[in-house]
């Protein structure tokens, strides 16, 4: 039984880290085969590496989540009073499934709207401003940074679109997840203040408040004036990326230290 354990051990480990690895490798290979001076006879090889791209980073997406789901089902199955045991048991018990999943597509969508992945602007014609067929998609293959191409986009209708950049989108799918955890945990610990006490509101709450780190844009948005809002937002889209990546260690430890506070009251009571 115990040599099971470490089997399955080892086995969720190893595909949470596959995944992680598999999604650095596709960068770093892609990065190599990204040319400025790329002859338009190898543009076709090159859009159908960047559909291979996409295709194995899904793939990679869906080893890691595997990976993550095993992990918290051996760990909850343990039934050890640590905090890994408790952010485990509030992921995938069934009511904090459902608030997981919902949050998750939820701020997934918000989190869209504000990177530039879903795009909506009311103002411009997509056809008559971009010269675009709608609908209509296409991978620009080359070129920019690293994390930055292949660029996938698509025209949905005369004013709503998609732009996914690979970057974003490792960031869209992490930051949802962990904000999907913290909010499942903190749901959990609010309940459980509502029976015993002893939580505290604000230490109940820390992972809903924390659980947003693109809202921070669109609260201080409300404060500026009309005249100087484009320029605002302008500035907020061009430091997001790096302010949501400083945010995600603090998206992390979050949940333990909620986690500690609830394995504390319950001791003491």
């Amino acid at each position: 039984m115990k040599l099971q354990a470490t089997s399955g051990s080892q086995n969720d480990k190893r595909l949470i880290l596959l995944g992680i690895f598999s999604i650095a490798i596709l960068f770093l290979i892609y990065s190599r085969f990204e040319n400025p001076g790329i002859t338009p006879d190898a543009i076709s090889s090159i859009e159908r590496l960047s559909a291979m791209f996409y295709l194995l980073l899904a793939i990679s997406f869906g080893v890691i989540g595997i990976g993550l789901r095993k992990y918290q089902k051996r760990v909850a199955a343990t039934g050890n009073q640590t905090a890994i045991s408790m952010i485990c048991n509030s992921t995938i018990s069934k009511s904090a499934a459902r608030t997981f999943i919902i949050t998750f597509v939820i701020y997934g969508f918000f989190f869209s709207m504000t990177s530039g992945i879903l795009v909506y602007q009311p103002e411009v014609i997509f056809s008559y401003h971009y010269g675009a067929e709608v609908p209509s998609a296409h991978i620009t293959p080359c070129c920019g940074p690293i994390g930055y191409m292949p660029k996938f986009v698509a025209y949905l209708t005369e004013h709503v679109g998609i732009q996914i950049i690979p970057i974003n989108l490792v960031l869209q799918v992490t930051v949802s997840y962990l904000v999907a955890t913290n909010t499942a945990l903190a749901v959990n610990a609010i309940s459980i203040t509502k029976k015993t006490g002893g939580l505290g509101s604000i230490g109940a709450t820390t992972g809903l408040f924390i659980a947003c780190p693109t809202c921070v844009g669109s609260f201080l948005s409300l404060f500026v004036g009309a005249t100087s809002v484009v320029a605002f937002t302008v500035a907020v889209t061009e430091l997001q990326t790096l302010f949501i990546a400083i945010t995600i260690p603090i998206l992390i430890l979050t949940p333990f230290i909620i986690s500690r506070k609830i394995l504390k009251v319950q001791d003491q009571n």
